[in-house]
């Protein structure tokens, strides 16, 4: 080992960290080390946002803290010598920074451990790759790409044996890098995967889950391609979804069984399933943070359109698997590939537990194709998805109100910056013609 790679992830689940050498990571280990705290402050593209508070030109852009938690600690194997470690993020009062993604994640779990619960979690992540480049992709204005596979061909045998090579330094590389894959095949479009992380607890579940994307970029690009976790990069194509499995466990067993409930569905799994379905609405901005992620949202297209739950049920927002036995869980769909894993675990998991404290009753499930279901319906764009963020005074509670506040300001910048775009639609409808 002769570096280390340390840093953590921002609001847009981006990896922002540095090398260092082995005596600049024994300080780090010792006494945490400091991070420009402008990576909450500014978009994907390093762009400054004009409305922080936590952050900006009065604050001056100083040092957070960022303390590495050793657990996370991995060898990265396509850099041979270099490990990695995460962070957390502190304040400048030395309080969890309301910015930092892990450190919310973690806000919810000891209030779920309060509740004497433990929360396993397991992520899905559907994802396209090009035989492109990051040049490439610059040059074409990232349109008319080569998709690896050409035609729609989901679950092939074949088409992941041709690319085998390719499969072998996924899954060997993942398992390097501590992301164990469960299961990897095609979806049903030109060059689109789909993965299965194995479950972990949840802390470890997120890492694996937030690390996973950052890893396959990697490998990707030293195959010549190019990966992308758009929730809809195509409008004729399917979306990339991003699944995420749960359960609560007290004293080593499942606290969703009950071999006596309909279903064998415990009080607990269903007021956690109802709190979920109640706050999904005013949560969809988390889930889907992206003006992308709404073009998901179309009908037929296996997305959810309204806050319905079912048993089996790939049409609903919120799956129910494993029903009448003790390996019951839940499948929550909402989310798609390009979504933060710790605030999507946080607020999901934050509302399941919501409605275990406030004992809400679990509406009927769906039959058949969802579609609007019955159920609430879910916010069509960012911008209003962001707003009834904004008045949620149940998401400040479950995810902390200066959490909430800052997060609200970077969507309404990133529904700004939409505003003022110019799009090739536009472009084709109005140039000629008007």
């Amino acid at each position: 080992m002769h570096a280390a790679k340390i840093g953590g992830f921002d609001l847009d689940a981006v990896l922002r960290g540095k090398y260092v050498s082995l005596d600049k990571l024994e300080g780090a280990l010792r006494g945490g080390f400091g991070f420009c705290d402008v990576i909450f402050g500014w978009d994907t593209s390093d762009a400054l946002y004009d409305n922080s508070t936590l952050t900006g030109w009065h604050t001056a852009y100083p040092d957070v803290l960022a303390v590495l938690d050793p657990e996370t600690l991995r060898r990265i194997p396509w850099e041979p010598g270099v490990v990695a470690l995460l962070a957390d993020f502190r304040d400048g009062r030395g309080r969890p920074h309301p910015a930092c993604p892990r450190s919310t994640l973690k806000r919810v779990l000891a209030r779920a451990s309060a509740l004497g619960f433990e929360v396993k979690v397991g992520s899905e992540y559907e994802f396209f790759l090009f035989q492109e480049t990051r040049e490439s992709l610059q040059a074409k204005g990232f349109r008319d790409l080569t998709p690896l596979d050409p035609g729609m061909f989901g679950y092939s045998w074949l088409r992941t044996g041709q690319d085998a090579g390719l499969m072998h330094e996924l899954l060997t590389g993942l398992a390097g890098f501590g992301v164990e894959i469960e299961g990897l095949h095609t979806e049903t479009g030109p060059g689109v995967y789909e993965a299965a992380i194995r479950y972990d607890e949840a802390l470890r579940a997120a890492d694996q889950a937030a690390l996973f994307k950052t890893a396959v970029k990697q490998i990707a690009h030293h195959n010549g391609l190019v990966a992308t976790f758009m929730a809809k990069w195509d409008a004729s194509l399917p979306g990339c979804s991003g699944h995420l499995h749960q359960s609560l466990w007290r004293d080593g067993k499942s606290a969703f069984f009950d071999p006596r409930g309909a279903h064998g569905m415990s009080k607990t799994m269903r007021h956690f399933v109802a709190g979920q379905l109640a706050l999904m609405p005013e949560l969809t901005a988390v889930y889907s943070p992206t003006i992308n992620s709404y073009k998901r949202y179309v009908p037929g297209l296996w997305a959810p359109l309204a806050a319905t739950w079912g048993f089996e049920n790939r049409t609903a927002a919120v799956r129910i698997i494993g029903a009448g036995t003790p390996a019951l869980r839940v499948e929550y769909r909402q989310t798609a590939a390009d979504m933060n894993p710790y605030l999507a675990m946080a607020a999901s998991l934050g509302a399941g537990l919501w409605g275990i404290e406030h004992e809400l009753e679990l509406p009927a499930p769906v039959q058949g194709e969802a579609g609007t279901g019955g159920g609430a319906p879910l916010p069509t764009t960012l911008g209003e998805a962001n707003a009834a963020l904004g008045r949620s005074e149940a998401a400040r509670a479950i995810l902390g109100a200066e959490t909430v506040d800052h997060y609200v300001r970077t969507r309404d910048w990133e529904v700004r910056q939409f505003a003022r775009a110019v799009t090739d639609w536009e472009r084709r409808r109005y140039f000629e013609i008007i």
